[in-house]
């Protein structure tokens, strides 16, 4: 039997799932450990209808939440199909090459039953502090294998029918830097789930597990048809843009190109990332699980009229990425800053977009994760991992100039407050300010970058890195100027020494001072064409400056 819904009672459903998917996110942010997750925000929750297809998210991570459906359908499709589940098991894995995307990206599932028969599943997605590998903080700058990076996870049950696996979860704190924090946030998981599995069986109680079933498809469906109305009512053509990673942190001459062919026919969209480098020996490529998020982002982000984001938006779009490219690398390679083909690869599509769409899209954004990973050691032993995420300059619009320092794209962190760090491990702060003069000039300026200094007040340290933009600069649209490129800094007894943007285990000292800048956004438009009235507000708000 066909269950129909009137539009109101699938809007009522429609927030109800989305308001689950949210009270999980709570759950995660109220219940952490660690700074990554409690503080920055790194983590991501959502729902997904019985056969594993996302319906509702919160609003975290795109670049977690657009993969995260396609890691549960790898999962049930390849490891443990969906009729294995029971009720209670939780099912978790981080390997990039059984779905996941790096290592530090835990994903954890469970089914929700309602009757004895599955309704829906739930999900959450962590960022871990550490999973072991060369480096603290799992992100070594050269390790050239998968098998350097950390601990890999298969999909496994950590629960079975609501019994935990104690052999599992003590592995996992046998192999990761800070066991008490990373299990901890583990746990923060679970809680999530189990709070996402209350509010399903809830809905399903209240209006059948059929009316339940019959929205999540009603919503897929609706997306669907939204997204292609979206590509419909773009211009027909092929639109192609390229763009490169500064290197892989191997080969550190020899730069990495993103290149992306956008076909729009009708209501579909072919994005064929054929002309993409192949894989490098470094870790900067990417599983096409993380590609096609990056991918999937860019086209939702280019609408002109909101979409409720869930799999129905990727039907209508076809993904091109021959194996053995650095968008869909070939086991064993490594993939730790996966994120990095993924920011450049936006960048990329935002610049076909602008070929076909001008009025709605943006110059170049910082287009990177700019990754520090500190271990410091006190004189009694004691050790402490940190990694920090930050952020640059927005691009410009036609019509509007770029947000400073602000979280894009791929992103959606926070920082992690100063004082939380100073109170937490032998670090204090030099520095930490809007980069003047770093978004490209045009009549609409592109965003600033940001500056940070840490300083080591331990006995010892290490400094690990992952970092691009210090060569290939944000570029900006129809006149605009690029924003400025990243640098990193060893300053030491005063003596500043520039650093290559990819660094592993740094040796560090008390009193050494590591200062990052990161880059700023494109500019939009003849930079002649801004005003005076826009140019004095410059100049008062320090934009404009003799240097940095």
């Amino acid at each position: 039997m066909t269950t129909s819904l009137d539009p109101i009672e699938l809007e009522v459903l429609r927030n109800a799932l989305s308001a689950a998917a949210a009270e999980m996110d709570v759950t995660v942010w109220r219940t952490s450990r660690s700074t990554i997750v409690r503080e920055m925000l790194d983590y991501s929750t959502a729902i997904y209808d019985r056969d594993g297809f996302n319906v509702a998210q919160s609003v975290r991570i795109p670049q977690h939440l657009n993969s995260m459906g396609y890691a549960l359908r790898r999962i049930v499709d390849d490891f443990i199909p969906l009729a294995d589940w029971q009720d209670g098991d939780v099912v978790i894995a981080n390997d990039p090459y059984c779905g996941g995307q790096h290592l530090p990206d835990i994903l954890a599932f469970r089914p929700v039953f309602h009757e004895g028969a599955r309704v829906a599943i739930v999900g959450t997605l962590c960022h871990h502090l550490d999973v072991g590998g060369m480096s603290p903080g799992s992100y070594t700058a050269t390790a050239t294998e998968i098998y350097q990076e950390g601990l890999r996870i298969p999909p496994l049950r950590l629960y079975r029918a609501g019994r935990r696996n104690d052999e599992v979860w003590a592995m996992l704190g046998q192999n990761v830097r800070q066991p008490a924090i990373v299990l901890g946030d583990l746990q923060s998981q679970i809680a999530s789930l189990e709070v996402g599995v209350a509010n399903l069986r809830k809905l399903a109680a209240k209006y059948g597990a059929e009316t339940l079933t019959a929205a999540c498809a009603a919503l897929l469906d609706a997306s669907d048809a939204a997204m292609r109305d979206v590509i419909r009512r773009m211009p027909d053509g092929v639109y192609a843009f390229e763009d490169f990673l500064d290197d892989d942190g191997i080969s550190t001459d020899s730069p990495v190109r993103l290149h992306a062919t956008v076909t729009i026919a009708g209501d579909r969209m072919v994005v064929d990332l054929s002309g993409c480098a192949p894989q490098v020996p470094g870790p900067i490529n990417a599983t096409l699980g993380s590609t096609s998020s990056a991918v999937y982002y860019a086209a939702m982000a280019c609408a002109d009229r909101p979409i409720p984001p869930n799999a129905g938006c990727y039907r209508p779009i076809e993904i091109v990425a021959p194996e053995g490219l650095v968008v869909n690398a070939r086991h064993p390679a490594p993939v730790a800053h996966r994120i990095a083909p993924g920011h450049r690869l936006v960048n990329v599509l935002f610049g076909a977009f602008a070929q076909a769409v001008p009025e709605r899209m943006p110059a170049a954004y910082y287009g990177c994760s700019y990754v520090c990973s500190f271990q410091t050691e006190t004189a009694d032993q004691r050790r402490n991992v940190l990694v920090e995420i930050e952020i640059g300059g927005c691009g410009a619009l036609p019509d509007e100039d770029g947000a400073n320092a602000f979280s894009f794209g791929m992103h959606n962190n926070a920082n992690i407050p100063l004082e939380m760090i100073e109170a937490g491990m032998p670090l204090s702060f030099a520095g930490y300010g809007l980069l003047p003069d770093s978004g490209g000039a045009g009549a609409r300026r592109g965003g600033l970058g940001l500056y940070r200094a840490w300083r080591v007040d331990a006995e010892r340290a290490t400094l690990t890195a992952q970092m691009d933009r210090f060569r290939f600069q944000p570029y900006g649209l129809a006149g605009g100027g690029p924003g400025a490129p990243g640098r990193l800094a060893l300053i030491r007894d005063g003596v500043r020494t520039e650093l290559h943007s990819k660094v592993s285990n740094l040796s560090l000292r008390r009193g050494d001072i590591i200062r990052l800048e990161t880059s700023g956004g494109g500019g939009y438009g003849d930079p002649r064409a801004r005003d005076t009235a826009d140019s004095a507000r410059d100049a008062a708000l320090g934009y404009v400056t003799a240097g940095r």
